[in-house]
């Protein structure tokens, strides 16, 4: 590549930041650093009514989640700044005069009701090459009246003049070649009536002022990319366009149609990295974050819609997936989503995290629910000893809170179809037996257990499950006698004697 790779991700502040744009961000941030190149992050809000507060801040928040810095932003600054739009606004008229002139682009002067007048007796109208020759604009206004109307202020806009016709073709990275007729585009607006670009004008500009190689966006962008073609061409700029890849997108887990925002509530799963509280309504959707992900198990989720290095290997840390990716190996379909895979993916990345990386994840969950400790040493123990049974980092809470606290309840269903006084007396001896030895190891406690059992003849089998209930409150958590002694022998004998009571 004969020039330094620079990407660029450009979100528009309208609301909360859906899994696609953040696997669209992945992806440019995977080509960039595989490429020695630089990520930009830059904010599109030129739809000013459409703004939400908020929302640029949830943007950064996400990146910083998920560990991706970019390398220019609007909180970085760089050398292409400003990185926020409204804030170059000034920039973009002077481009769409040139195309004006240059006879690419014209001033369109009709009003918002006149234009809705001509929806009502024209069905499917688009402003384009068949009806702006019926339109007010400065193709059909003489040259003298339209240059005076936009001296006095008159409102205006600014539309791009489509060839009819024509062949627009260029190489998707992705999708090959694509080829589009001109007749089957409209005449976009490029500058709005409050002196603002459209998404159309403002990307091509800003992309050849930042100096942007290549860029991937998702594939519902493939309809505009036309448009884009034509200005990279009439603005003189042909030679420097970026590469294009429209990416896959991202469906409903029965694959009829694209993920969107709202199948969150619909199916029960997360679409947002971090809870997003709508503005409008004051609905809060759940993220991913507080779902109990890891960012290393949703990164390696989202990597892998859409896209495989070629082998069997399904989980990739960062520098992995940096090392592995691949445009070629991006697939032209669209990927399903599937929340199970999602949580598989999270679960084998607990698996594998030590202890120490996951005791502040950890500690927070607990803390959430009431549980508060502050010896870090005993809490890396308990972690070690739980976290082949949690997929989330919310399961922490039901596998771990027993090392804290004594269950409220026992699950005495479990027990009482067999219990019978035999075991009862075998437990009060028990006490007994481990009651002089407050520093017996797991090893020393099930030689006991065992030995006891023997002597009373009863069968090992029949008194682990009233053991581990007597602890755990439930038929669940780690090897028993290992629990026992985390908890330690006094704490063990007053959950035996609360379950004994209750198993009466």
């Amino acid at each position: 590549m004969k020039n330094k790779v620079r990407v660029r991700f450009a979100p528009s502040p309208t609301g909360g930041l859906h899994i696609g744009g953040v696997r669209t961000i992945l992806f440019n941030y995977l080509f960039a650093k595989q490429n020695n190149g630089e990520f930009i992050l830059r904010i599109e809000d030129t739809d000013q009514t459409r703004f939400v507060e908020g929302a640029e801040e949830y943007i950064y928040n996400c990146l910083d989640w998920c560990g991706i810095k970019e390398d220019e932003s609007t909180r970085n600054g760089g050398e292409y700044g400003p990185y926020r739009q409204s804030e170059r606004k000034s920039i973009y008229r002077q481009y769409a005069e040139q195309l004006v002139k240059d006879g690419h682009a014209y001033y369109a002067f009709d009003t918002s009701e006149e234009l809705e007048c001509k929806r009502q007796v024209i069905e499917n109208f688009r402003y384009d090459q068949n009806t702006r020759q019926t339109l007010r604009n400065s193709l059909t206004i003489p040259h003298e009246a339209a240059e005076s109307l936009v001296k006095e202020g008159a409102p205006h806009v600014i539309r791009i003049k489509v060839p009819k016709d024509e062949q627009v073709t260029f190489t998707d990275l992705i999708r090959g070649d694509i080829a589009f007729n001109s007749s089957e585009v409209d005449d976009k607006v490029l500058l709005k009536a409050d002196g603002m670009p459209t998404y159309h004008l403002a990307v091509v500009v800003d992309d050849y002022l930042m100096k942007i190689t290549h860029a991937f966006r998702g594939e519902e962008w493939l309809p505009s990319a036309p448009v884009h073609i034509l200005l990279w061409k009439y603005l003189g700029w042909a030679a420097d366009m970026p590469q294009w890849a429209h990416l896959p997108l991202i469906l409903k887990p029965d694959g009829h149609g694209k993920l969107s925002k709202r199948d969150g509530e619909k199916f029960g799963f997360p679409v947002y990295p971090i809870n997003w509280i709508d503005a409008a309504s004051g609905k809060k959707a759940q993220g991913f974050v507080e779902a109990g992900f890891l960012p290393e198990g949703f990164i390696n989720m989202l990597a892998l819609l859409g896209w495989n290095d070629g082998s069997d290997q399904e989980i990739f840390s960062m520098d992995q997936l940096i090392k592995n990716f691949s445009l070629e190996r991006i697939h032209k379909g669209g990927a399903k989503f599937d929340y199970e895979k999602a949580k598989w993916y999270n679960g084998e990345w607990v698996k594998a995290s030590s202890a120490e990386h996951l005791l502040p994840y950890v500690k927070n969950i607990l803390t959430d629910k009431g549980i508060y400790s502050d010896n870090d040493d005993y809490l890396l123990k308990v972690i070690d000893m739980v976290k082949e049974r949690c997929i989330l980092l919310t399961d922490f809470h039901e596998q771990a809170a027993f090392f804290f606290e004594a269950p409220s309840k026992f699950d005495t269903d479990a027990v009482k179809p067999k219990w019978n006084t035999d075991k009862e007396d075998y437990f009060n001896a028990f006490i007994a037996a481990i009651e002089a030895n407050k520093s017996i190891t797991s090893a020393d406690l099930e030689t006991t257990f065992k030995t006891l059992a023997t002597e009373k003849a009863i069968k090992v089998g029949e008194l682990m499950l009233p053991f581990r209930i007597m602890l755990v409150g439930g038929k669940f958590g780690p090897q028993v006698f290992e629990i026992a002694t985390q908890i330690g022998i006094p704490e063990t004998i007053n959950r035996i004697k609360s379950a004994l009571a209750a198993f009466k």
